[in-house]
């Protein structure tokens, strides 16, 4: 059984990244989920068990920028992870105008 979170941080102004929009999708590109962020920028998503294989979780940069009202190189970050067997997937964001970055979080 796998359980996918999230955790989207703005590291331009060293805070959590509120109301998100975010898609996980499958390999086909069909979406299996959708939600945002909350008050401490993370996300639980999608259903409790992801089967093996290929997934995106696609983050509206653009919408967190323009509500803040900065300019933004990236309108989206899409993300692509592997499913395997593992019990949980914890697969933050750390954003910025201009640049973004993601790791196998724990």
């Amino acid at each position: 059984m796998t359980h996918l979170t999230t955790h989207v941080l703005d590291a331009a102004t060293g805070t959590p990244a509120v109301d998100v929009a975010i898609e996980l999708a499958d390999a086909r590109g069909t979406v299996i989920a959708t939600g945002s962020t909350d008050a401490d920028g993370r996300l639980a998503l999608g259903p409790d068990r992801l089967e093996p294989g290929i997934y995106a979780l696609t983050f509206d940069t653009g919408g967190h920028f323009a509500r803040a009202g900065t300019a933004t190189f990236y309108p989206s970050a899409t993300v692509s992870f592997t499913v395997g067997d593992e019990p949980h997937l914890h697969v933050p964001l750390l954003l910025s105008p201009f640049a973004y970055s993601t790791y196998r979080g724990s």
